[in-house]
């Protein structure tokens, strides 16, 4: 009699990382009451969308889409973001900090300052209006310290403040998103996967992305920063100052948000395969490379979650 093997087939990497995304979602959909998946039109969210179409399809998703406009991001993006959403026939709710400024909520020290930090307060203004109780988000372990430091299930107390001596453990993978109410979960079921993975999975599955992720001929300034020279795009919002020598380079961005603190990569990577090829040699994070705001303060990402950012 022919004996049975005890061993499984393994996964392939992609398919692994996709199955315990899966699972993730399909835990937040069975034990959150009314979550919401956080969605901008930048790539990690893009994989996102993707995989709720695979953990629910044909159903619809088990949450409305949420994204807080800081009104200073790249238009390219906000067109994918409210095209994409109409086309899976999702709820796109999104919240202004616009809103939160008229509301003297959030109150700038100066006309210029960046909008970015201030998502905390208007995206803690949109869970107590919708009364969420998990907010999904693309975050990843491999971006940025205080991102390694998180569970994939977040919690959050009443004041949305996170707090990471009071993580629940997750061993074997059992997540608890029990929460009194005012408290919330964050749930990030990308965390283990890196950039290359993202860019791996958009290749994969064919993605649609946003133009300006792709190499394309754009004025910048270069501003030094810790790990080097950024380069910083001259726009309406953040146009070129005396003194500064302006370049037409070929550039793409590695992540998309507020044009004051989002910053382009030099490069020649006109497809997915040439940044795939790009992503794989490269020595700088993504954030290390690209966010203005994370290169002016080592603590910058690990004080603004403290205060409630995604």
């Amino acid at each position: 009699m022919p004996t049975v093997p005890l061993t499984r087939p393994t996964l392939a990497h992609l398919d692994w990382l996709e199955a315990e995304a899966i699972h993730i979602l399909r835990e937040v959909a069975g034990q959150c009451a009314n979550p919401a998946l956080l969605f901008s039109g930048g790539k990690d969210s893009i994989c996102l969308l993707r995989l709720a179409e695979k953990a629910f399809r044909p159903g619809r998703f088990p949450f409305p889409l949420l994204h807080i406009d800081t009104g200073h991001n790249y238009p390219e993006v906000i067109a994918f973001r409210d095209r994409r959403a109409a086309e899976l026939g999702e709820r796109l709710i999104v919240r202004e900090v616009e809103d939160s400024l008229a509301r003297g909520t959030v109150v700038l020290r100066s006309k210029d300052e960046s909008r970015n930090r201030h998502q905390s307060v208007t995206l803690l203004e949109a869970i107590e209006e919708h009364e969420f109780d998990a907010c999904v988000g693309g975050a990843r372990r491999d971006e940025e310290k205080a991102r390694a430091k998180e569970r994939i299930f977040s919690f959050r107390d009443p004041f949305g403040q996170w707090d990471p001596k009071s993580q629940r453990p997750e061993l074997w993978d059992i997540y608890n998103a029990r929460a009194h109410k005012g408290e919330n979960i964050r749930v990030f079921p990308i965390s283990n996967w890196t950039e290359l993975d993202v860019w791996q999975y958009i290749a994969r599955e064919k993605l649609e992305l946003p133009s300006i992720y792709f190499a394309h001929r754009r004025p910048v300034v270069r501003l030094s920063g810790p790990s080097g020279d950024l380069l910083q795009p001259v726009t309406a919002l953040t146009p070129a100052r005396e003194g500064d020598r302006v370049e037409t380079l070929s550039v793409r961005f590695r992540t998309v948000g507020d044009i004051t603190c989002t910053a382009p990569v030099e490069s020649v990577a006109d497809s997915v395969a040439r940044i795939i090829a790009e992503t794989a040699t490269t020595t700088i994070t993504e954030r290390g490379a690209t966010r203005l705001d994370d290169q002016m303060s080592d603590a910058a990402m690990e004080q603004r979650k403290k205060e409630g950012y995604f």
